[in-house]
């Protein structure tokens, strides 16, 4: 079972992918984490990277989709896998399906969260990070036991820029640009099956195992 998860920032795909994950004992694979191991290890391609990351700058596709494919090759991803945040643009989509022929394997889903923008600036608006811990909570969803106090250290919480109104507005602006065409991409190949995310997170998850197990 290898699936994709697609859906824009803050619209929950990292905790399903996680759930599933968990489910279905496949590993959750995000970029991010990739990047992280890699360079933790002092790899070739971790070394590459980090030359990337250290200037700011983005890291080249093909040196993404080789760390993604070196990961998928190893064997914990036997029985399938979840790619998390990855592809995010139609040239790394078409460099991962080539790279995915080479190995005769290919992708069996791509699932969309779909979550309307105004759902999701009122959700990250609504989220607070520990100063001290970096525990996250939200006003509604996942409250603290005193307002403004973490429950972990009884250190602040704060509003990060990242999920203030205005950063939030400006990421979605990004992601319709740039992601936004792998729906069009995965729904002209057959693989993408779409869930209604605004409803609560277990109903969500309840809606991708029946696509799953159909």
């Amino acid at each position: 079972m290898k699936i994709i998860m697609l859906g824009a920032p803050g619209a929950g795909k990292g905790t399903q992918a996680k759930m599933l994950a968990d489910k279905y004992e496949i590993p959750h694979i995000s970029t991010g984490d990739i990047f992280r191991a890699n360079i933790k290890n002092e790899t070739e391609l971790g070394k590459k990277a980090k030359e990337y990351m250290d200037k700011g700058l983005l890291v080249p596709d093909e040196l993404t989709v080789n760390l993604v494919v070196d990961r998928i090759k190893q064997d914990d991803c036997s029985k399938g896998y979840i790619l998390d945040g990855f592809p995010r643009t139609i040239p790394q989509a078409e460099a991962l399906d080539k790279a995915l022929s080479d190995l005769n394997d290919k992708l069996d889903y791509a699932i969309n969260v779909e979550v309307p923008d105004e759902n999701i600036v009122k959700r990250m608006s609504g989220r607070r990070a520990c100063v001290g811990c970096g525990a996250t909570y939200h006003i509604v969803h996942i409250p603290t036991k005193v307002e403004g106090i973490c429950d972990r250290c009884g250190k602040e919480l704060i509003l990060r820029d990242d999920d203030k109104p205005e950063t939030v507005e400006k990421r979605l602006k990004v992601y319709h640009e740039q992601t936004q065409p792998l729906i069009d991409y995965y729904q002209g190949k057959g693989i993408l099956k779409e869930v209604d995310g605004t409803v609560d997170m277990k109903e969500v998850f309840d809606a991708i195992v029946n696509i799953l197990e159909a």
